[in-house]
């Protein structure tokens, strides 16, 4: 009599029951969708809602409903077929403009109650279900300038510190314009600019009223390296804001020299995208120039350590061109509201360097004002002759000024934000990392769902076909054992889907080729089982002894051929990106369902059908 533990029976069926309920969500498809998002100081309203059914209908363009949600601040039009999407976002973002963004978005049809256990349809990549392209540029010439200004900073910090007099430090089209009162401070200043900035190459300049000059260049080498440093600082920073969007399998690369490609499987909410990717909004702590004149200065006599700058209430403010701490030196941040004013405010900590640089002006400047800039590169879209035309606007306001009370560190507040929107926005921003350099979308491609129909189709009726083949071919071969084997594939299945939908992965065109593979490992394994009962009964064995001791001998055999397997597969997913991730995670889960169906879950099915038999004459198989 074969022998199978009830517990293993309870465990078998408690599996396949989570398995159905969770790949159940794939059974109701997603609706294709538009989704209108609006920018700063725009609202999602009825009259809104109105307003986009009443261009719909008059562009004739078929949907289902309009949902208002108004606590997501969205509006999701719901369409009849992805063939619709194209035309309904060009009427809408022809119509509603700049002030709203417009984007491809799939809206889910599964039933609240199963949404609520957790359930989710398995999300399709960019070649089977869409996505979003971009194709971003790093701004050379701004990362050229920020270097330039940090190395005049530089040495205005070496010169105060080695006590060094100076009349001024600019900067000039030859390099940066160092001037000192005489030859001795010359001197001095050459050393020890020299020792502390090793990539900076002085020379002497020509010769001024009242004193002498020096020329400090960076080097061709610093250059380089410091571009290159930006890209893949870039490169690191879009990497950790997708994981703040929550997009799967991200696939993002370099291209040329200062170029980085961005592809957003499953993601067709572009406004999101672009307003998290595309920003470089960052912070900036400069000190208010006590001494300048607000009135001389915009009567064109700037000094030349400051810069004017305008502030949210309307005021105009002289500040130094001394930073004193940026975004780049940010360990952390998070929003919340300050308890003395109750207005948003961005809770920051700076790593050691800012903080000391931050100690160091507060303790010298108690009692005098700080200002905080808020610094944010708008992507903005307008319709020129029925093409988009893309620009970049560079804001730069004063969001705050405070006295320096007492002296203050790594931690402290940033008041003065507009919304608790904008302030968890930019704590997202700046915990996901400071840009290098700023970064201008250059092309962007989004891919509709209806493109990736034939790859959907054409890779499912793929894995169907191979899959109905091996059905075929196993109740051919192996009679009722083929039946065993082919409960066991297609439970293999099941959890393979039931598990990628729950963890949230990105099933791809790769995705389905691992899909397939697995099914084939999967038989390897019930070939082994099926082969070894046969070898059994050829010695002789009983009919019941030769199921029991196939599957005992089996399993080890199968064990170490998919471990092996599996460990392939893990450093394919920890070494590969894009596709190949896709194919490894789908070939990861496959392995370890296949190791527990095949072995597990057919012996328990072998055994509800022979095991009550006490007299067994023989087997189909």
């Amino acid at each position: 009599m074969l022998e199978y533990a009830r517990w293993k029976f309870v465990v078998a069926a408690l599996v396949m029951a989570l398995a159905v309920l969770y790949a159940l969500p794939n059974l109701f498809p997603q609706d294709p969708a538009v989704q209108v998002s609006p920018n700063r100081g725009n609202t999602v309203d009825q009259a809104l809602r109105e307003r986009v059914q009443g261009e719909l209908e008059e562009r004739k363009v078929a949907f289902k409903r309009i949902d208002l949600d108004e606590e997501a601040k969205r509006l999701l039009v719901r369409l009849d077929d992805p063939d619709s999407q194209l035309p309904a976002r060009e009427a809408l973002a022809a119509e509603l403009g700049a002030g709203y963004n417009v984007a491809l978005n799939l809206a889910s049809t599964v039933p609240g109650w199963l949404t609520a256990v957790g359930g989710r349809a398995m999300a399709l990549g960019l070649d089977l279900r869409g996505g979003v392209h971009f194709l971003m540029e790093v701004d050379q010439r701004a990362a050229l300038e920020k270097q330039a200004e940090r190395k005049t900073d530089d040495i205005r910090a070496i010169l105060r510190s080695n006590d060094i007099r100076y009349r001024s430090v600019t900067r000039g089209a030859q390099g940066i314009v160092i001037t000192v009162p005489s030859d001795a401070e010359r001197n001095e200043a050459f050393t020890k600019i020299g020792a502390d900035l090793p990539t900076v190459t002085l020379a002497d300049g020509p010769a001024v009223e009242g004193g002498v000059t020096l020329i400090a260049t960076i080097s061709e080498t610093a250059v380089r390296q410091e571009m290159n440093a930006a890209l893949q600082q870039n490169i690191a920073t879009l990497r950790n804001r997708i994981n703040a969007l929550g997009v799967a399998e991200p696939n993002i690369q370099q291209q040329g020299a200062s170029r980085i490609v961005v592809q957003l499987p499953g993601l067709q909410d572009t406004a999101a995208a672009k307003r998290i990717l595309g920003a470089t909004a960052t912070l900036e702590y400069r000190a208010v120039d006590m001494r300048g004149s607000v009135a001389e200065a915009l009567a064109g006599r700037v000094p030349p350590d400051s810069k004017l700058y305008e502030s949210r209430d309307g005021r105009t403010l002289l500040l130094s061109k001394q930073v004193i701490a940026t975004g780049d030196q940010l360990v952390d941040a998070s929003s919340g509201v300050d308890p003395q004013s109750g207005t948003p405010m961005v809770s920051v900590r700076l790593d050691n360097v800012g903080g000391r640089r931050m100690l160091d002006f507060t303790n010298e400047n108690v009692g005098n004002l700080m200002a905080v800039v808020f610094i944010e590169r708008v992507p903005e879209i307008k319709i020129v002759d029925g093409k988009e035309v893309r620009t970049q606007r560079v804001k730069e306001e004063v969001i705050s000024t405070a006295t320096v009370r007492e002296p203050f560190g790594k931690q402290f507040q940033t008041t003065g934000l507009e919304s608790p929107e904008e302030a968890a926005e930019l704590a997202l921003l700046l915990r996901a990392g400071a840009l290098a350099a700023p970064i201008d979308i250059v092309e962007e491609r989004i891919i509709g769902p209806s493109l990736g129909r034939d790859n959907i189709e054409r890779g499912w009726t793929a894995v169907t076909v191979a899959f109905l083949f091996t059905l075929a071919f196993f109740l051919f071969y192996y009679r009722m054992f083929g039946v065993v084997t082919c409960t066991a594939l297609l439970l293999n299945l099941l959890l393979v889907v039931a598990i990628m939908s729950f963890l949230g992965a990105t099933m791809t065109l790769p995705g389905l080729a691992g899909l397939a593979l697995t099914i084939g490992m999967s038989v390897d394994a019930n070939v082994l089982i099926n082969e070894r009962i046969r070898e059994e009964l050829r010695l002789g064995n009983s009919p019941l002894s030769a199921i029991q001791t196939g599957y005992d001998k089996a399993s080890g055999t199968i064990a170490d051929a998919n471990i092996t397997a599996l460990l392939a597969g893990i450093a394919l997913f920890a070494f590969g990106s894009g596709p190949i991730k896709g194919f490894a995670i789908t070939l990861c889960v496959g392995i370890l369902t296949s190791m527990y169906t095949a072995v597990s879950v057919s012996r328990g099915v072998a055994t509800l059908i022979y095991g009550r038999r006490r007299k067994l004459s023989g087997l189909a198989i």
